[in-house]
């Protein structure tokens, strides 16, 4: 496990932005204001517990946490996603100079799972919800691997301390995408990147009714409570998307009435077992997210040249929108 004295060498206070340090005796980290924060299971957790919106999922990453992972499913899925949405920048991943990396959004790691394959990284995992625990279960913090449980938009970093930011699958579950962008884009260097996807609009999201009527009701239950009735509701569904897997018609039909996601003609290399559980999480995914922003290319192209951001690169994948960007060295 990395040594809690140096974490906390890289890190301040979210609130107060001081230094933090490690207090053996009481097992917290803490500031010259006295702001103190736990460390639970050997994870720091920088957050102010009281206004997490993000229970949901980290219960679905602690109940799902090996299902996304290439390792588990014998597959390359979530290698693809990554390498796609880096675009030419992952042949930086593969060089042998140092890369300091901030992962926003770890979940239960299935893209920490692609870049701790890369030796030359230094990666800072971090996650809002508690998903953390999945994440340290899956990978063990290293000399070159730290998780910590924080809010990005009050987060314990420095401005412009990583080379790369990554940020997938988050910013349109945040309370207001504007400001999340910003934040994770004043942690680049200059000369660094940005690489986060998005929402988007679309006749697909528009009219899948299932999901649209269903979530206002199960985004304010009880996690443990929406998450028997989705898994009940799977077991029902399921069995009726397996059968129509190969009819194209009734499969669009089905996937626009059923709240059920179902990757049959996405992910064909899964098994039907795997397929199962990606539908168990994936419909939990959909159903419980606290907001779901949509944003369209021109609104993400505004907003980083708004930041003065370079070599700004928008284009279809991921979740809907993939977007790189770099932070000049110089404004001037």
């Amino acid at each position: 496990m990395k040594d809690l004295h140096k974490i906390a060498s890289e890190v301040i206070c979210p609130v107060c932005r001081n230094q933090l340090s490690f207090n053996s005796i009481k097992s917290i980290y803490q500031c010259l204001e006295n702001h103190n924060w736990e460390i639970l299971s050997g994870i720091p957790r920088l957050v102010d517990k009281k206004n997490n919106y993000t229970s949901a999922f980290g219960l679905q990453w602690k109940r799902y946490r090996k299902t996304q992972l290439d390792s588990y499913s014998n597959t390359s899925i979530s290698k693809k996603r990554l390498t796609n949405s880096f675009g030419k920048l992952y042949k930086m991943l593969e060089q042998e100079k140092e890369i300091s990396v901030l992962e926003v959004g770890c979940g239960a790691g299935r893209f920490t799972e692609i870049l701790l394959s890369n030796k030359n990284i230094n990666l800072t995992s971090i996650d809002f919800s508690n998903a953390v625990e999945a994440n340290l279960e899956n990978f063990r913090e290293n000399e070159r691997h730290t998780i910590i449980q924080c809010d990005i938009n009050k987060n314990p970093f420095r401005k412009e301390q990583f080379d790369i930011v990554v940020c997938l699958g988050v910013v349109q579950h945040t309370t207001n995408p504007e400001i999340t962008i910003k934040s994770i884009y004043d942690l680049v260097k200059p000369g660094g990147y940005l690489i986060f996807d998005h929402y988007t609009h679309s006749l697909s999201r528009y009219t899948k009714i299932g999901s649209g009527i269903l979530r206002p009701i199960f985004k304010r239950l009880d996690p443990e409570l929406a998450m028997k009735i989705i898994e009940k509701i799977v077991y029902i569904l399921f069995p009726i998307h397996k059968l129509v897997r190969n009819i194209y018609f009734f499969q669009i039909l089905l996937s626009r009435i059923s709240p059920v996601r179902a990757y049959f003609r996405s992910y064909p290399e899964l098994t039907d077992e795997l397929h199962y559980e990606w539908a168990l999480l994936d419909t939990h995914d959909t159903l419980t997210d606290y907001y779901k922003h949509l944003r369209s290319r021109s609104q993400l192209f505004n907003m980083l040249t708004d930041l003065a951001a370079i070599n700004i690169s928008i284009n279809k994948g991921g979740n809907g929108l993939v977007c790189r960007a770099e932070k000049p060295i110089s404004n001037t």
